[in-house]
């Protein structure tokens, strides 16, 4: 059997290997994702446990927090904590949120774009639609700087049977793979 000269493996392999990690995840994005992720399951539970406070700690605290909704944009943590407690008074009202079909991109070493659906099963009216988040580290702590959410049009969709694991930009996330 005859070999290769090393640079033709080289001239070969090197290709690959620089569009191998392109067509998946790599370690930093997993984890980027799976702490995003945990952040979003952490405010459904509070969301669902009817503590607006405890949802809101994802948020930054601060006046140039942008939060973007039914054609109008309001700034400002407060302004936010005041929107969700006169919109969801009580734990009915609020009713149970998930999230689905995410998807993490990184924005650099600090921020990231999370993409995804919310559900939002209450009674008589249940709602869902998608959103874009804007999470930036600051302070050594993922927080949300921007939320631009949006009702779906046309009415309720369900919510998928078996929803998307969340995936960073590169990755293809199967429920169950």
């Amino acid at each position: 059997m005859q070999r290769l000269p090393a640079w033709r493996a080289a001239r070969v392999l090197l290709p690959a290997l620089l569009i191998l990690p392109a067509a998946g995840c790599t370690a930093p994005d997993q984890r980027l994702q799976q702490r995003l992720a945990g952040i979003l399951e952490a405010q459904a539970d509070a969301w669902n446990r009817g503590d607006i406070d405890a949802f809101m700690q994802h948020y930054w605290n601060s006046d140039e927090l942008t939060f973007s909704s039914g054609g109008q944009t309001r700034h400002g943590w407060q302004a936010t904590l005041e929107r969700y407690r006169q919109r969801y008074p009580t734990p009915e009202r609020m009713g149970r949120l998930a999230f689905s079909e995410l998807t993490v991109r990184p924005l650099g070493e600090r921020a990231a774009l999370v993409l995804g659906r919310y559900h939002l099963e209450r009674q008589p009216d249940p709602a869902d639609g998608n959103f874009s988040l804007v999470f930036e580290r600051i302070a050594g702590r993922w927080v949300i700087t921007h939320d631009h959410t949006s009702a779906a049009e046309g009415g309720l969709r369900p919510p998928p049977e078996s929803p998307a694991e969340p995936h960073a930009k590169g990755c293809v996330a199967r429920p169950g793979g």
